[in-house]
């Protein structure tokens, strides 16, 4: 049996841009992306906690050290720059596998700069 389990979040990033005219997807700066141990093209669960919005998109890389947090195309109608945002994977996990998993947490500061690992 596979268990869906959390397999990684940043949390509290804020947005630094919305952009309507784009097929769609948040863009993450590359370090987030390798600090949480993403990947491009991952589905994520964003959770807006300035309104409550909850949406699927996937990620595209943004430039290394920008610090952007954009989301594009129809998920930037659901969210506001500098809404605090929380990026949530999920992966399947086996029962051997369950016994060693912790999830990476990525906190960041306001500027989207990584707090701890």
């Amino acid at each position: 049996m596979l268990n869906q389990m959390l397999k990684a979040k940043i949390h509290r990033a804020s947005v630094t841009m919305c952009n309507l005219n784009y097929e769609g997807s948040i863009s993450i700066d590359e370090n987030l992306i390798i600090a949480a141990g993403l990947n491009e093209y991952e589905k994520v669960l964003v959770v807006d906690l300035n309104n409550g919005a909850r949406f699927e998109t996937y990620i595209i890389k943004a430039e290394k050290g920008s610090c952007e947090i954009g989301l594009n195309g129809a998920a930037a109608r659901l969210v506001e720059i500098d809404d605090k945002i929380i990026i949530i994977a999920f992966a399947l996990y086996n029962e051997e596998e369950l016994k060693s998993h912790k999830p990476k947490i990525i906190f960041v500061d306001e500027k989207n700069n990584i707090i701890n690992k």
